[in-house]
This record gives structure tokens, sequence and C-alpha cells, in this order.
């Protein structure tokens, strides 16, 4: 199970450019990539998209790349020397229509763009550069999410097992509150009517025990918890937007399981119950 927030970043040297890559990511319902990077290598943008999607799933993920020239002192500058033909005509010319203009000196030439460039680099090695640090960064990105997924995993399964212990507990206790509820009921009509018809008093316990009965409920709720446990510790792959309609079928059965409350223990483990499916909810949002 991974967490959908992230970050991992790699570089190096490839030719004469210094490459920096650098992967983070949010939580978001679906993925959505950005790429911040030079307009001379928007084109591998469409095959990094790919190589992302492979093995990303949801999240708002950032991509910057960053690239710098090197000079080093054995790298020789290439001159144009076209260019720097084309900048003394022109001087010579404008000098000739316009007294007073000075004569370029070494330094404007020099300084003037296009005339010194490092020697061309080729697309290949940069390309294969930029898929090299993406690699690294993206093994480092997922090993980020992995260990905050291994948190988010521990911090369900222990919610899992307080709610598994509450409907248990009213499992268990429920058949003896609800015998007590319909005996204290029993009472208190025959003390109010005196002479009471049995079977009419029959036929109001059974539509007492359809409404009141939260067996249903219970089961769902158990098959729920079950399903959330078996997602979270053995299903490979997305399971955040799974484990997220659960939290609203888990949210459901509570609060009909407190609509239907008749004892106070019904009601605390309703309350109980909800507060956990919420502290949970919280976590699930930030799972892929």
């Amino acid at each position: 199970m991974h967490s959908m927030t992230g970050y991992g970043n790699a570089s190096g040297q490839f030719g004469h450019r210094q490459i920096s890559l650098e992967l983070r990511a949010v939580n978001h319902r679906y993925l959505d990539l950005q790429f911040r990077m030079p307009d001379d290598l928007r084109y591998l943008e469409g095959r990094l998209r790919e190589i992302i999607g492979a093995q990303v799933a949801r999240g708002k993920l950032e991509c910057r790349i960053q690239v710098q020239n090197v000079h080093s002192t054995q790298e020789t500058l290439q001159i144009n020397h076209a260019l720097v033909a084309q900048l003394a005509e022109a001087n010579e010319l404008l000098r000739k229509q316009y007294k007073g203009l000075a004569k370029l000196g070494i330094a404007d030439i020099l300084h003037f763009p296009g005339v010194l460039s490092a020697p061309a680099e080729d697309e290949a090695i940069l390309a294969d550069g930029v898929n090299t640090l993406l690699a690294k960064a993206l093994t480092e990105f997922n090993a980020a999410r992995t260990r905050e997924g291994e948190k988010l995993q521990q911090h369900l399964l222990a919610r899992l097992d307080d709610m598994t212990d509450i409907v248990q507990a009213v499992m268990q206790l429920f058949p003896h509150l609800l015998q007590q509820h319909i005996d204290k009921a029993e009472t208190r009509l025959r003390e109010a009517v005196g002479q009471v018809d049995e079977d009419k008093l029959k036929q109001e316990f059974v539509l007492f025990m359809q409404k009141a009965d939260v067996d249903e409920e219970l089961n769902r709720l158990q098959t729920h918890l079950v399903e959330v446990r078996r997602l979270v510790t053995e299903h490979k792959g997305s399971v955040g937007k799974r484990l997220d309609f659960l939290m609203q079928e888990l949210n459901r059965e509570a609060n009909t399981l407190g609509s239907k409350a008749i004892a106070t223990e019904c009601t605390q483990a309703s309350v109980g119950l909800k507060v956990l499916i919420e502290q949970m909810r919280e976590q699930v949002q930030n799972i892929e």
C-alpha cells in the first residue's frame, strides 16, 4: 500500500550539462502530472508521462527538471565566424551612415548572443540522462511512498481492531439488552393499562423487534471491516478509492446502529465507531 505523498530527486552530469530531476506529490483524486522543464526538453514529456504513469496511479505529481551548462578547462568554445563577420559588416555600415559611432571592440563582439557557444550537445545524451535520473528519482519516490504507506497501514489496522472489538461486544451484549428492554416495556405497559391482550402485546413486540433489531447492521459492519482489512493487508495496487467507499458504508451502518439504539451501550458503540471511522477516513484520503 502506497501513500500519495512522496518525494524523490536525482542529479548528474551528462556531456556538458548538469541535470537535476525532482519529483514531489500530494494527494489527489486521480493522477495529475505537471512538468517544469526547459523548452528544449519538452519533446521528452510524452515518454516521461508514460514512465511515471506506469508506476503511479493517483496523486498530484510535479516533475521538475533543471539543466545547467558545465564549462570545464578542457572544453573548447566554438566561435560563430559567420555571425562575427555580419556584426563587423553591420558596424562598418552604420559608422558610415551615422558619424560618431565607435567601432565594436572584441569584448563587445564576444558578448553578443550566439557568438560563443559550447560544443553542441547530442540530444540522445540528454535524453538518456533524463531517463536515467527519472529512474533513480522514481525509486526514491516510491520508497518514500511505501514507507508512508506502511505507517498508514498500521494506523488503519489499529483502528480496525478497535472497531472489531466494539462490534463483537455489542453482538454479544445485544440479546441481553433487548430482552431487558422488552421486560421493562412489558412491565410498564401492564402497570399503565392493567389488563393487556396477549395477542396484541405479541404483535406490538414483533413490530418493536423489527425496528430495534440491529443484527443486520452488525453483520454488515463485520463484513465491511473484513473487506477493509483484506484491502489494507493483502491487495496489491491502488486501493484508496475502494477504501474511501467502504468508509462511507461503515459510517452509514454506524449511524443506523445509533438510530436504533435501545440502550446507552448501543449509543456509545455508535459514537465510538463513528469517531474511529472519521479517523480512518482522514488517513484514507492519503492512500493511492
